[in-house]
């Protein structure tokens, strides 16, 4: 499987790509208890600053950010409310964990679902897919994640098709950076969340 970048997305999205072989995942690790408070108490007292570039991107391909608001920023705003983080499974849990601190929109894909290579788009007319836990998501005209059996991912939400559950044992993370965010900071970025993987779900990265 090859990732790629479609040209006219070039100046808008940064993305950080990670492949994750090995993981065991669970429903439900009490190791993560911690971790996770202690970053809901961190952006509730500081959020990070990411949200406004974020936004941007979302504006720059004509998606308004406040009626489709970016899974980071829609975590942000529940843990704000005083909510807790949503808990799924451990490997989802971590990704959430990540996207809420580092403020970026992130995307989570079993491997095994995915068809041949991935590219990242603007949506065609007429696409969509059915969502986790939702209704259809129309991606036309919105960044995109897409394979050979067609589009599965947007940073806004992802499909049912790609999601990760108990049984997933590789893995494809997604960050959706804006192209303002300097490739130094998003490997940080990526090694945090690769450390953090395999602490928690045994996965490493690929290659």
């Amino acid at each position: 499987m090859t990732f790629s970048l479609a040209p006219d997305l070039e100046s808008i999205v940064r993305p950080g790509v990670v492949w994750l072989d090995g993981a065991v995942v669970v429903e439900s690790d009490p190791r993560l208890d911690g971790p996770l408070a202690e970053a809901e108490r961190a952006v509730r007292s500081n959020p990070p600053d990411e949200i406004a570039a974020v936004r941007t991107m979302y504006k720059r391909v004509g998606i308004d950010p406040t009626k489709r608001r970016p899974s980071s920023e829609a975590l942000l705003r529940r843990v704000r409310k005083g909510e807790a983080l949503p808990r799924i499974n451990s490997m989802v849990d971590v990704c959430n964990w990540c996207s809420l601190e580092f403020q970026l929109p992130y995307g989570l894909y079993d491997a095994a679902h995915i068809e041949g290579d991935v590219v990242l788009r603007l949506g065609l007319a007429g696409e969509s897919y059915p969502g986790i836990r939702k209704d259809d998501v129309n991606v036309e005209g919105r960044i995109t994640l897409a394979d050979g059996q067609g589009p599965f991912g947007n940073p806004t939400s992802d499909s049912a098709r790609t999601m990760v559950t108990t049984a997933t044992t590789s893995a494809l993370v997604v960050v959706f950076a804006p192209s303002e965010v300097a490739p130094t900071h998003l490997e940080r970025v990526l090694d945090a969340t690769v450390s953090r993987m395999h602490e928690f779900t045994n996965a490493i990265r690929r290659g």
